[in-house]
Order: C-alpha cells, then structure tokens, then sequence
C-alpha cells in the first residue's frame, strides 16, 4: 500500500512504501510530469505498477525511440521533465538517438531503465547489458540504483539534474531484483534556479546594444526553457532590438509583432553592426558566429554552453534575469527606428514575394504550394512538427509561429524520426491544438507503424508527407558535387497513406494541387490520426546555404 501524500503538483511524495518504483514514480510527478511513454518489458513492469497506483497516465509506443522522443517533446511542451521508461538491454540502446537529440537540444529529458538481476549479475541473463558506459557521454548524468530504500532520492537528484541549466537528459536503471519492497523518501524538488549572471557584463551588453547602430536578437531555446517570453519582449522593445529566433526560440514574440523577424536574415547578416545570440549554441545553423562585420555577443544558460571557437563578449547565466537586466538599461541609446524599418520593409517586401510560390499551380506539386494551403488553416496555437530533411526544411521558412511552445524541428543533431513520437507528445500535451507533423518521405521511414499507437490511444493529428521518392537533402547535393548521386532513391509515389488507411486512420493521396487544401481541410475534419501524402517535384530543391562544418 503506497503512502500518498499531496505536493505542489498533486503528487505522491514524503515518506513512501511499497517498493522503489513506487518512490521513483513519486519523485518524477513531484516535478509535475504526470504520463510516462514507454514499450512493455519486463524488467521494467515495477515501474508500470507504480504507474498504476498513482493513475500516471502511460502511453505505449511501437518503437522505443518512439517513446523516448514522445517523452523529449513532452518536456519541451511543458516544460517539465519528460519521462521515458525502457526495458534493458535493446530497450535502452533503441532509445540512444532520441536521447542524444535531447542531450543537444538542452531538453529535460529523464530516461529510466530496466537491467539485469545484479545478483546474478555475469552470468548471461535474458539482455544484460551494462548501459552507462553507453550513455555517459549522451547524459548529464548516469546511474545505477541498487539500494530500494534511496530511490526516491536518487531519481529526484537525477531530474533536479536534468532541469538545472544547462538541461538535458538523465538516465537511471534499475537491477530487477533491487526494487524492493523498501520504503524511502522522496524529498519536495523546491525551487530550481540557474546561475546568477555577472551584474557588470549585462550592463556592458546593455550599453554595447545602446550604442550599437543596427543591433539584432538570434533568440533560441534556452530562452524558452527558462520561461523568459515576457522578458524578452519587454527588453526587446525598451531597447528597440529586431528579433529573428532559432528552435523553440520561435513564437517567444508571436510573429505578426513588430520586431519579430523571419526572412531578413541575409540583411541581418549583410548590415547588422551587433548580433545578440540567446540561448543557443554558435553552432552550424548561425555560421558558427560569425556575421559578416558584426560584433557578435553570446548569452547563455551556463557556463558549459560558453563558445570555445570564437572568442566574444559572453553573459553567463540565468537568461530570463539577463533579459530582466537589459531591459532595466537606463541609459541613453541610439534610436534604432530606422534599422527595424528598413528590415520591416524587407521582410514584407519578402513575403509579398512567397505569394507565387505559395500558390504555384505546377505539375508536379512544389512544396512551396503546400505550405500555402497549410499555413491559411493553422490558428496560432497550433503545434507545428518537423521531421524530414528538404521538405521539413521549407517549414523553417514559411511557417509563421505565434505563441511559445508550437514550433518542434530536429534541433542540431538533425535526427530523423522524431516526428511520430513529437506528435503523440503533442497532442497529449495539447488537447486543444492543432497538431500538424511535416515530414519527408525519407523520414517516415523511420517510425510509420507508430501510427498504430496514435489510433490506439485516440490521438488525431495531421501528417502532410512530402514525397519527392528521394533522399532530397543528399541528392540534389551529392549531384552538385560529384556530378553522380548513390543510395539516394526511394520508391517513386509510395503509398504511406495507405499504410496510415490499413492501421485505422484517415490517408490520401494529392497529385492535384488544387487537392492540397480540400485534402488538409479533410485530414483535420476526420478525429482520426491523418496523413496527405503529396507527391511532389523531385527536381525542386530547397536553397540552403548552411555549412555542415
């Protein structure tokens, strides 16, 4: 019998009986995380107990990986830990990539695995396998719980680890013969903050932004996680700064706001005298810092994320306190009207330009077309998923994203196969909201049969498939460079929709453009997990410019 005693969350914490799954399950819904995502096995089966007395909602994937990114998205929907549960041995190893993602996107993610008996530990039990060498690297931190009466504190340092900041995944397993029965505590998880940034730096940073001629914000998903949209807008507009966002930095002003930017960047790059980078590493995707002739400031989350490439003036820190401190700035500025002008007047000058492109009425279909029908119909709180290589790409450019929290794209180690697991998250997460998955024909390769998870668990959403019959992102490239391409092809005109019909959801197929929207409007009247795969121009190819290296 588990002792329940009510946190903050409604959670059971305090003193807690029964065995350590029980202690385990308490210490994660004392953070507010209230649904594990996982794939039955039996070294874990104590967790699934636990689950069952504390009416923790479980989802059932196909795929681990599956779970594991359904359980990432859930923590970047929320911002609370996402739970994922692994059997040992395959379980976790099917799991690696998903959280290796989340290890580079700075999600909270918190992995908890079955393992082998420790005491017949050796002798070749059913998938022994000691996982933390495997994970070290990919987490913040790795563990084994042997004692049944710490669990409950041991799990609650694990996740107080992975949402301190800088955040990411943590892994916990557990030997089936340590689960007890023990009774332990679970302590209350408190407050959580990051460090406290260097007061002289963000003045600094404020006086630089004050005397720059044309400065600029890159904002990115550290901001988000540190629930820092109001501060942004408020120093964002006391000191006048366009915003252009990378991530889930996306949405931190709605799109439509005066200073938020989408298609300038190549004016940003060409003029910008400062660029302010928030929250997001001076990776691939940002030309590893360097922007023309601007001076380039860097504000982070911690010092692990400072830039060891280039050197320039860094805030460390917690960054809804950093934003708090530049909007605070007091001192004189340059007025920087002109410079949000000139870039306003490009942007519209640039989405005046999308207009033929959006409607382009080509056979065969450009995905321009389809993301013109599909950004007429998304209200401004709904989900927008990415999953694919050229085709969720063009989401980056026309999708217009409104609120925090609605724009989930690979992040920078560009794994595909999130996209099922993301949109289960979702629309758990999001009842309410549109949930719409961009996915390439490549990338549904990956996680199809997870369709069967969505039906089962009555979760509709959108899948619009781009379906060129090619690994476009490696294609058009290898055929620029090399003059010959390999191991590129895909069937030409595959019916996933197909197998989305046969597993109980709604599927069609597009070869008409003037059927795109009908078809969209179709898949989000339906109640059932949808797909429009639409078959599109292999020779269109997506104008990218980022450097892999």
């Amino acid at each position: 019998m588990t002792t329940i005693v009510r946190a903050r969350y409604g959670a059971a914490m305090g003193h807690i009986d029964g065995h350590a799954g029980h202690q385990t399950i308490a210490a994660v819904r004392g953070f507010g995380t209230e649904v594990m995502f996982t794939l039955n096995g039996g070294h874990v089966w104590p967790l699934y107990e636990a689950a069952r007395d504390a009416e923790m909602a479980v989802v059932d994937t196909r795929h681990e990986q599956t779970a594991t990114f359904a359980a990432e998205a859930y923590a970047k929907l929320t911002r609370r830990p996402g739970l994922a549960v692994l059997t040992a041995g395959p379980g976790v190893t099917n799991g690696i990539s998903a959280i290796t993602s989340a290890m580079f996107n700075g999600t909270p993610l918190v992995v908890l695995g079955g393992r082998a008996p420790e005491g017949r530990w050796g002798a070749g039990s059913l998938q022994e396998l000691d996982h933390l060498p495997i994970v070290d690297s990919i987490t913040k931190a790795a563990m084994t719980i042997t004692d049944p009466t710490a669990a409950g504190v041991q799990v609650s340092t694990a996740i107080t680890t992975a949402m301190t900041p800088h955040r990411g995944p943590v892994f916990c397993d557990f030997p089936l013969d340590v689960f007890g029965p023990g009774a332990g505590d679970v302590p209350d998880p408190g407050l959580i903050t990051g460090e406290e940034p260097d007061s002289d730096a963000i003045a600094e940073l404020a006086a630089r932004i004050a005397g720059a001629e044309r400065p600029a914000f890159i904002v990115g998903s550290d901001v988000y996680f540190d629930s820092a949209e109001a501060e942004l807008r408020a120093a964002a507009e006391q000191l006048g700064v366009p915003c252009f966002f990378n991530g889930m930095g996306r949405g931190l002003l709605p799109a439509d706001h005066d200073l938020a930017f989408l298609r300038t960047r190549g004016l940003l790059k060409a003029e910008a005298d400062l660029v302010v980078v928030m929250g997001t590493p001076l990776d691939f995707r940002l030309g590893f810092g360097h922007f023309g002739d601007a001076e380039v400031a860097h504000v982070v989350d911690a010092e692990s994320q400072r830039a060891g490439h280039i050197a320039v003036l860094t805030v460390v820190g917690d960054i809804r306190r950093t934003l708090i401190g530049l909007a605070d700035y007091a001192g004189d500025r340059r007025d920087h009207s002109d410079w949000v002008a000139r870039l306003r007047a490009a942007e519209d000058r640039a989405r005046a330009d999308e207009t033929p492109l959006l409607d382009a009425d080509t056979d065969p279909i450009k995905p321009s077309r389809i993301y013109g029908e599909l950004r007429r119909r998304l209200e401004r709180d709904a989900v927008v998923i990415c999953d694919g290589g050229d085709f969720a790409s063009y989401a980056g450019k026309f999708i217009e994203v409104h609120e925090p929290g609605c724009w989930l794209d690979t992040g920078p180690y560009g794994c595909l196969g999130n996209g099922l697991g993301y949109a289960i998250a979702a629309r758990v997460a999001r009842p309410s909201s549109q949930v719409v998955v961009m996915m390439g024909d490549g990338a549904a390769g990956f996680s199809l049969m997870d369709i069967d998870t969505l039906v089962r668990h009555r979760l509709p959403v959108v899948i619009v498939v781009g379906n060129n019959g090619m690994w476009g992102l490696e294609k058009h490239p290898m055929q620029a460079i090399y003059g010959w391409d390999m191991a590129c092809d895909l069937q030409p005109g595959c019916r996933y929709d197909e197998v989305v019909t046969a597993l109980g959801g709604h599927g069609e197929l597009v070869t008409d453009p003037s059927q795109v929207g009908p078809a969209i409007d179709r898949a989000f009247a339906s109640g059932l997990p949808s797909m429009v795969n639409v078959l599109t121009d292999p020779d269109d190819v997506y104008p990218r410019t980022s450097n892999l290296a």
